[in-house]
């Protein structure tokens, strides 16, 4: 799909979307310039940035900035960007997120747990104090937030200990979150279960057939699937919810797996 901006739910409004050159994060991205926002987008490879602006439809509707999402500088830089390039920031994604480690917890060091909840919860925390800082939304439209947890924040799974550690702490921040920062800016979260993408591939790789079976839709997710609920969960048609998070897991929590 390429990019549209002519109109739709987000037209006016300016978003970063971080860890978003591919996967759920480019899906966000693309879902919202579809929708009529511009957006700046985030990851490590300034190559991989450059092709995702490209698909969504170059510098017209897009801007990428290479980086490392828990430097504060980083962080900053990306921020001051949106608000020069585009006028204004009002939307807010956090879906960069690591797992360095598969395999029980007591087998990995505390560094990778310091590790771990660096990125994926203080990182988030800092970009969400750093964009209300600067003003994230405005007069005519409140400013939003969408942290990217998981159901592995949800339950146990025994191989990805520490992740789903901090995507359990990422939920409860954008509950504390949306409760501080209401009326001007909504904080809510989404859960997802296992997503087609680079970054899940461990969880189904060669075996996607018998991992479907536990899920009543019987499919894995998509990024679009994730990338909808996102969209509503930023957009107008959400503006009494706040410090919420959405499953979005295909039905697999249903019967209590993950």
């Amino acid at each position: 799909m390429g990019a549209q901006g002519s109109g739709g739910r987000h037209e006016g409004a300016v978003a970063i979307i971080t860890g978003a050159s591919r996967g759920i994060g480019l899906g966000i991205a693309q879902r919202l310039v579809d929708e009529g926002a511009r957006v700046v987008i985030t990851a490590r490879r300034s190559e991989a940035l450059a092709e995702a602006v490209d698909q969504l439809g170059g510098p017209e509707h897009a801007m990428g900035i290479a980086g490392n999402a828990a430097d504060e500088a980083h962080q900053d830089e990306v921020i001051a960007a949106a608000r020069e390039a585009f006028g204004g920031l009002h939307l807010l994604v956090n879906n960069t997120g690591i797992n360095p480690v598969y395999g029980p917890m007591l087998d990995s060091g505390l560094d990778i747990a310091r590790k771990v909840l660096d990125v994926n919860v203080v990182a988030a925390f800092s970009w969400i104090k750093k964009a209300v800082a600067a003003g994230l939304g405005d007069a005519e439209r409140p400013g939003a937030v969408v942290n990217l947890a998981s159901v592995a924040g949800q339950g146990a799974s025994g191989v990805i200990g520490w992740y789903g550690v901090s995507k359990a702490a990422l939920i409860h921040l954008t509950t504390e979150l949306g409760y501080e920062l209401g009326p001007d800016v909504r904080v809510n979260a989404v859960a997802p279960a296992v997503v087609k993408t680079k970054f899940a591939e461990a969880l189904y790789e060669g075996r996607e057939e018998k991992v479907v079976r536990a899920y009543p839709m019987k499919r894995l997710g998509l990024p679009e699937d994730v990338a909808g609920a996102v969209s509503f969960l930023l957009s107008d048609d959400a503006s009494w919810v706040t410090g919420q998070t959405l499953t979005i897991d295909g039905g697999v929590t249903l019967g209590g797996a993950l």
